[in-house]
């Protein structure tokens, strides 16, 4: 039976749920996930249990933040005066942007808090300091 080593190119099916049991990514539905074992496509932890697996086997796997988004990162927050907001759009925490960084790079931010003078933008990746546990099942591999 083939089992995946590094530079394998292979196909998963994945639930990724939150400690609380919360689903926050699914490829139910959809075409399975396929990636590069060991290219850094997908996060570390998850990259890391791939090797040795064999095509329909079943795992589930913890991964620490460390190993996932890192940790939230205080400095990636960074309060801005509400004039710089374009008027038409309706500020909600929890609420989706982008921001421009100044060489031109979109920067996906998350509104953190609201004020009437500022507004607190979070560029830290929404599972920042989140440890994940992922369902996968190993649809395909194709050798390097």
């Amino acid at each position: 039976m083939t089992q995946v080593k590094a530079g394998d190119t292979v196909s998963i099916h994945y639930t990724g749920t939150l400690a609380d049991g919360e689903t926050f990514d699914s490829s139910e539905g959809r075409e399975p996930l396929e990636f590069t074992v060991g290219s850094g496509q997908i996060i570390p932890g998850l990259d890391n249990a791939i090797p040795g697996m064999a095509v329909g086997e079943k795992k589930s796997v913890a991964v620490p933040c460390a190993d996932a988004y890192g940790e939230t990162d205080p400095n990636a927050k960074q309060a801005v005066p509400r004039a710089q907001v374009p008027p038409e759009i309706t500020l909600e925490i929890g609420m989706q942007l982008q921001m421009q960084s100044p060489d031109g790079q979109a920067i996906p931010v998350t509104v953190a808090e609201l004020s009437e003078e500022e507004v607190t933008l979070d560029a830290n990746h929404p599972l920042a300091g989140k440890d994940l546990n992922f369902d996968i099942e190993l649809v395909e591999i194709k050798a390097a």
